[in-house]
């Protein structure tokens, strides 16, 4: 069972018992703007998702999403490493709630020499759109390093977007 603990947070798999708070935490407006296909509109998409989710625990082939759980057990979001052809993408998204307390950079921190070394790689790509700072504020307080920014590629569209790499050591 995967589960790495930080000084205020849980990252752990799914249970069947989330998917309330995955779909509460997936609603809000940033969500809905920056990732609006991990919007999930009823609790039954949700569980469905962690359904399928939690099928890809016993292999290294992605998607890999992780619920982020304060140390009281509320589930306040996810981090995730997702195949992307020769690549690997970190993910993550803290519902808005819970947001400007720190909990994605302590997440991503904790998760990314974890993961990175259960999958074999050295390298983790880093993707936002280019007006999305909070996110961009995270990668760049977890080391990433801008590799990219202007048109690309993004969830089937041509935007704005930054592209980030992050070196493990």
């Amino acid at each position: 069972m995967f589960r790495l603990e930080t000084e205020r947070l849980i990252i752990t798999e799914f249970s069947p018992e989330m998917a309330e708070d995955v779909h509460l935490n997936s609603l809000d407006a940033d969500n809905r703007r920056f990732v609006p296909d991990e919007v999930f509109e009823t609790v039954e998409e949700a569980a469905e998702t962690i359904e399928f989710l939690s099928a890809q625990y016993g292999g290294c082939e992605g998607p890999l999403v992780y619920p982020v759980l304060t140390k009281d057990g509320a589930n306040i979001g996810y981090v995730q490493a997702v195949p992307l052809g020769d690549a690997w993408e970190v993910g993550y998204h803290i519902g808005e709630r819970y947001t400007g307390k720190g909990y994605a950079t302590e997440a991503v921190k904790a998760f990314l020499p974890v993961i990175m070394e259960r999958i074999g790689i050295e390298r983790m790509e880093g993707v936002c759109l280019a007006d999305n700072s909070k996110s961009r504020r995270v990668m760049e307080k977890c080391g990433f390093s801008l590799e990219f920014e202007g048109v690309g590629d993004y969830q089937g569209e041509k935007r704005e977007i930054c592209r980030y790499w992050f070196v493990g050591k």
